[in-house]
């Protein structure tokens, strides 16, 4: 329906670019919206406005030109079926009132697409190599890794059902610095079990697990450790740390139902000289200097604020110069279009990943990195306090154990990727519509319930006239607006926009459930609102499905 309204638009709109003799100028995209007030039509478009400045005319002078084309008698026979009647509103606003036909057999569309309802082939050419959470195998993860996991989960679920071609990784950084202290640190928990009395490294790991885990490693090995020397002893109890972090890690992301199509190895780059083959790519392009023993990558060519080392006077590596070799080796992939989830700390690392990108010769717009906002957790209004460095926090399996994954996932998802969240841990357990994800699989639950209690199939002869309430227009109106929603997530990696639709949409059925009873003496009526209900089911469903969120018929 959409579709055959932009159509029509677009087609009148080329009218009068022939008439006008605009053939060489660049006609504007259409933009309709539904309107949320019945007063307002069905659709609504600001073409006239748009299309002021070509004609040198007022946008009310614009518009009043389109209608009358619209009305005029090829293009109202065109239309005939589709389109009620048209006005111009404001100062060029064009309102469209749709015949209940037409809405109706769009409802008929829902039906017949069912769990396909609202896919569409948006991003086809498009992939997409979606990295998130990628955090150090150091500790468990905590509700910030909670929150891009379940974030990253349902973009790459909406990702591909607009048609993108998408892969979802997590970069295991297996190597440097921080996995060597974490190695050291389960070394002297081992230790301590047999009575010898070392201190933990200064930066040490303090978290009880380690302590779980050096006892983990005793029981599965013994002493055998002991007769180690110092360096194979912290590499072994680095393997082994690593390990049973990540698996502990796969475990945590499965019960949020999180599921990777891959985990790449830092340490795979490495064993592949992958660093030093894009160092060298970097020092032919002459975008690599030494100074003071160190070296330096030029990128404030590429707009960065200053040049940043890649290799210590030491030898070392910093943390830029694997990541640049990861990039590199992701876009050898075939990936044209690169997202990447990173908290907070990472903000000012996004200019010298899109500037090492350009210097590889990539397009720096295929990099797109977004920033998570940390969040808060309450309990009876009060935060609850964490301190990571002590090893006290919230990890994200207590979180999943005690709030359920299907509130965790909503709660994470339900505000902007960049903005901070607060996290209500009373709400979330609430069995009241004022939970938010009680409150959608509420209105699923209840319309799969009155479907069952109707006891007979949505048939597709229906009377779609006799839907003519406010109530049944916003309604179908929003059920409608799903497959627009779904592009508009995926196109600005904003899973949030689903998350707010599903409630309006929850809100409307709601409404109309209470002015109006489904099933009545009336069989004509019954039928058609029987169908907008499940209309209204299959995509409360499918929204719900790709924010990983469960569906239950009964609640």
């Amino acid at each position: 329906m959409n579709e055959d309204l932009t159509r029509y638009v677009r087609d009148v709109m080329k009218s009068l670019q022939s008439e006008r003799g605009w053939q060489d100028q660049e006609l504007p995209e259409i933009e309709l919206v539904i309107t949320k007030d019945p007063a307002h039509g069905d659709f609504a478009t600001n073409l006239a406005f748009r299309l002021a400045k070509l004609a040198k005319a007022k946008p009310s002078d614009v518009a009043k030109d389109l209608v009358l084309r619209m009305q005029s008698g090829e293009y109202a026979q065109s239309h005939q079926g589709l389109i009620e009647h048209i006005e111009i509103a404001g100062a060029g606003f064009i309102n469209f009132y749709l015949t209940k036909k037409t809405m109706g057999t769009a409802l008929q569309d829902v039906l017949r697409d069912d769990a396909h309802y609202g896919m569409s082939q948006f991003g086809k050419g498009k992939k997409v190599l979606v990295e998130y959470v990628s955090a150090n195998p150091t500790g468990p993860l905590t509700i910030a890794h909670g929150r891009q996991a379940a974030i990253g989960d349902s973009l790459v679920r909406i990702l591909r059902a607009t048609g993108h071609e998408v892969q979802a990784e997590y970069y295991l950084n297996d190597a440097g610095r921080q996995m060597r202290l974490l190695g050291e640190s389960l070394w002297v928990r081992y230790q301590n079990l047999f009575g010898k009395n070392i201190a933990m490294p200064e930066e040490g790991y303090q978290g009880h697990y380690l302590i779980a885990m050096a006892e983990q490693t005793k029981a599965r090995h013994g002493d055998a450790l002991l007769k180690k020397n110092g360096d194979e002893a912290v590499r072994e109890c680095t393997r082994i740390a690593c390990d049973v972090m990540m698996a502990e890690i796969r475990r945590d992301l499965d019960q949020m139902r999180v599921h990777f199509d891959s985990y790449f190895s830092e340490g795979q780059l490495y064993a592949n000289k992958e660093v030093d083959k894009t160092l060298d790519v970097l020092k032919e392009k002459k975008f690599l200097y030494e100074q003071d023993g160190a070296l330096w990558f030029r990128s404030t060519e590429f707009g960065d604020d200053k040049d940043r080392v890649v290799r210590k006077s030491s030898g070392e590596m910093t943390y830029l110069a694997p990541d640049i070799a990861y990039h590199r080796y992701k876009f050898s992939r075939g990936f044209n279009w690169l997202v990447n989830l990173l908290g907070p700390d990472h903000h000012g690392y996004v200019p010298r990943l899109k500037a090492a990108c350009q210097a590889l010769g990539f397009n720096p717009d295929q990099l797109d990195v977004r920033i998570v906002q940390l969040c808060t957790l309450y309990r009876q209004g009060e935060p609850v306090r964490m301190s990571t460095r002590a090893g006290e926090f919230v990890s994200l399996a207590e979180l999943t154990q005690e709030v359920g994954a299907d509130a965790a996932r909503f709660f994470f998802i339900m505000r902007r990727t960049e903005s901070h969240l607060d996290f209500d841990l009373d709400l979330a357990k609430e069995k009241s519509q004022e939970n938010p994800v009680y409150y959608l699989q509420y209105a699923h639950a209840r319309i799969a319930s009155l479907l069952a209690y109707a006891g007979r199939e949505v048939l597709k002869d229906v009377r779609f006239d006799l839907l003519a309430s406010d109530q049944e227009a916003q309604l179908i109106k929003r059920i409608l607006e799903y497959p627009k929603i779904l592009i508009s997530a995926s196109e600005l990696l904003e899973p949030y926009r689903l998350a707010d639709y599903l409630r309006e949409l929850a809100v409307c059925f709601h409404k109309f459930y209470s002015a109006h009873r489904i099933v009545g003496d009336d069989a004509e009526l019954t039928k058609a609102r029987l169908l907008l209900s499940d209309a209204a089911r299959i995509v409360l469903r499918n929204g719900l499905e790709l924010l990983g969120i469960s569906q239950p018929e009964s609640m």
